[in-house]
């Protein structure tokens, strides 16, 4: 097959590991840099151009879109959806999981776990913002944050409101900024579920290394083998199917509730769930593509 992994990054872990994975299998492998390709768009003939060259037959893409880039780089994959390219990843999902408010109204909707959280433009009802999602300390996010970045723990009503005012004045549009429950018993942890093709594949904890709330590994977070409990599992799977994102990294928290989806992660690192797990993730994930591009190919043929 000829696999196109669209990535800014080609010197990146997740990339660089991918592409050696495929061509393993003797696929023909391509890094294209999304923020460099540009869609020519005229009537019953969508293509893809990168530095000069038409992207043409194409079995198949791998989308490693960054969230500085998410809107460039969707409509990349868009375009590639246009010419019926088949895509580990759609246009309309990784959209759809790099907006945590809206990720969090669909995973509420399809019953999965997911800490308290709550929305307001009026920064004047913060008592009873408080006190829904069940008293301090709260989390205050912004909806298209990542890596940890944009995230606040405020500990008081007087902290929390002055990180409201602050970021308000700065966002035309109130409600991407959110307040999420404490989960004391998960403080400074959480857990990184690779899923693939509706299997948990690899899992990783992932531990702050000092008084850190945030343990993402960008933030210095250590990654740790994990074992998932059976509805952990169910848990990251339900989160996986509901973000319609087959291939993808499922945060969880553990609670006294069980556990609770902070985040599903379409272009999730491999990084830490192979090096700490000795699990090949890109293998698992070029299986995928094989079976499913190959049998969308098919269909499409037998469509024509």
């Amino acid at each position: 097959m000829n696999i196109v992994i669209l990535s800014n990054g080609p010197g990146n872990y997740s990339t660089k590991r991918l592409k050696e994975e495929a061509k393993t299998r003797g696929h023909n492998v391509r890094v294209v840099k999304h923020k460099e390709c540009y869609a020519s768009i005229e009537s019953s003939n969508p293509y893809v151009t990168y530095r000069g060259e038409d992207l043409r037959n194409v079995d198949a893409i791998i989308p490693r879109i960054g969230s500085n880039i998410t809107r460039y780089g969707t409509a990349i994959v868009r375009q590639f959806e246009m010419q019926g390219v088949y895509t580990t990843a759609t246009s309309i999902a990784i959209t759809r999981s790099r907006d945590k408010l809206r990720s969090l109204q669909l995973l509420s909707r399809s019953g999965v776990g997911i800490p308290k959280t709550v929305f307001s433009r009026n920064t004047a009802d913060i008592d009873d913002l408080i006190e829904e999602i069940g008293g301090l300390p709260v989390i205050i996010k912004l909806a298209r944050g990542t890596h940890g970045n944009g995230v606040v723990l405020a500990e008081t009503k007087k902290a929390a409101k002055s990180v409201l005012q602050a970021l308000y004045l700065n966002n035309e549009d109130g409600t991407n900024i959110l307040l999420q429950e404490f989960v004391h018993e998960s403080a400074g942890e959480d857990i990184r579920a690779f899923v693939v093709g509706g299997r948990v594949v690899a899992s990783v904890r992932r531990q702050s290394l000092d008084d850190d709330f945030r343990s993402n590994t960008h933030q210095g977070g250590t990654p740790t083998a994990i074992k998932l409990t059976d509805e952990e599992k169910k848990t990251a799977i339900k989160a996986a199917k509901t973000m319609g994102l087959p291939i993808c990294g499922v945060d969880m928290m553990r609670s006294s509730r069980g556990p609770l989806v902070l985040e599903v992660n379409s272009s999730a690192s491999l990084k830490a769930v192979e090096t700490v797990t000795g699990r090949n993730v890109a293998s698992k994930v070029i299986d995928y593509i094989e079976i499913n591009a190959k049998r969308k190919n098919k269909k499409d043929k037998v469509g024509a």
